[in-house]
């Protein structure tokens, strides 16, 4: 399907090489401030042609709210966000290479979509492509308006490996980042701002992005592509989101993750490093958290009432990746996404046509060499919206929490149930 969300609702519209991209937003909470500006500047950190190492396609990507906002405030109706197609070439699939309208190209979404429709678009691979991506993008940005309004809550993403060359190689003592205080601390503090400083790789640290940089232009000039990972970090989330059993926070996390074209692979917290270590070690203790002042509660833009989210406990190690049991508790929520590399390479490749005879495929058309730069927006596009979505479902238990006799009052099981058997509140 082409929506994600029950309580936030994205829809995205839109072929690589149509008229128009974008999405519907149903479930935007009324009273937000919101104008193209608040959406505009991850557009512009996906869009291509951003440097010599992605795809040339000269693709402006401005937005246009076309509709839920008046005099720059939402209205609680859906919002709809337009990107127009200015680069289109469509005839870069139509016989602009050699054979391309002849063989599905191997290792892309030609040949599935075809078994599974029956039909398939002609250029560009229509909503298999990474265009598709553009509503997520414009979608999450609304909701990253009201994480960061009413939670502080801020998200970030990074590259940590291209090829063979980490930003955080796995070691023997430190089998997973988890361990590693040099990433502790990263995820504590990097921001958007500073992870652009190092484009067009977008890795925090000079020396490794420029490895990075150096093994994308050699498979470039090779007229080949590798893959990569990105890690991304989501600070200061309100405790309790999740919906166990099916639905927990992680498990929606790895959904929107590999819902994302050309990811592979997704782990959450200490993730496979984590297998290596005992529970002795690999357990995260709980400590008293510490204390919030009010300036720092209400900072950010956050409401008033953020100081009363704050949990009164959080966890001296963080190997779960501030998710436990499926719900959020209050610590970083940190993971890794695994993107392979592009399928479509400018190498000539043996392979089958659709008529079911052998040959070889040279394919055409303008595609990135290495994914991972231009994913790094989209990898926090769909964590947005996949906290927006758990925050709303929690808002809504919590509301309707508020009117019983309890209140909001938090005590263990046992005793709220003696309580409320014998009528006290």
């Amino acid at each position: 399907m082409s929506t994600f969300g029950q309580y936030f609702r994205v829809t995205t519209y839109g072929e690589s090489h149509g008229r128009s991209v974008g999405c519907i937003v149903d479930g935007v909470p009324p009273g937000l401030q919101l104008t193209e500006a608040d959406v505009q500047p991850q557009m512009t950190r996906r869009r291509p042609g951003q440097s010599a190492l992605t795809t040339p396609r000269d693709e402006k990507d401005r937005v246009a709210i076309e509709s839920g906002t008046e005099n720059g405030i939402t209205l609680g109706s859906p919002i709809a966000l337009r990107v127009l197609n200015e680069d289109q070439r469509p005839k870069d699939y139509g016989g602009g290479g050699k054979n391309i309208d002849a063989f599905p190209r191997p290792s892309h979404a030609d040949w599935t979509y075809l078994e599974k429709y029956g039909v398939k678009s002609s250029s560009g691979g229509g909503r298999s492509s990474a265009r598709e991506t553009i509503g997520r993008v414009a979608a999450s940005a609304v909701a990253e308006k009201y994480l960061r309004v009413a939670h502080g809550v801020e998200i970030v993403a990074f590259t940590s490996s291209v090829g063979s060359e980490f930003l955080f190689p796995p070691t023997r003592q430190y089998p997973t980042a988890a361990n590693n205080p040099a990433f502790l601390e990263l995820i504590d503090t990097i921001t958007r701002d500073k992870v652009d400083e190092f484009l067009p790789v977008r890795c925090p640290d000079k020396a490794v992005c420029k490895k990075m940089e150096e093994v994308i232009a050699e498979y470039r000039d090779k007229q080949d592509s590798i893959g990569g990972v990105v890690t991304c970090v989501i600070r200061n989330c309100p405790s309790g989101l999740g919906e166990p059993c099916f639905d927990k926070l992680e498990a929606t996390l790895a959904h929107a993750m590999l819902s994302i074209p050309a990811t592979k692979g997704f782990e959450i917290g200490s993730g496979f490093g984590g297998c290596e270590m005992p529970g002795s070690v690999h357990n995260d203790p709980f400590v008293k958290a510490p204390t919030v002042t009010p300036a720092e509660a209400h900072g950010a833009g956050a409401s008033e009432t953020r100081a009363s989210r704050r949990p009164r406990l959080t966890t001296k190690t963080n190997n779960s990746g501030g998710i436990q049991g499926g719900i959020t508790n209050g610590a970083h929520i940190y993971f890794n996404v695994g993107f392979k590399p592009p399928a479509t390479i400018g190498q000539a490749q043996q392979t089958t046509g659709y008529d079911e005879t052998e040959g070889t495929l040279e394919a055409k058309g303008r595609h990135d060499p290495c994914v991972i730069p231009r994913a790094v927006p989209i990898v926090e596009a769909m964590a947005a919206l996949v906290v927006m979505d758990a925050l709303m479902a929690q808002s809504a238990r919590q509301s309707a929490r508020s009117l019983l006799p309890m209140g909001e009052m938090t005590i263990p099981v046992g005793e709220s149930h003696s309580k409320l058997m014998n009528g006290s509140q």
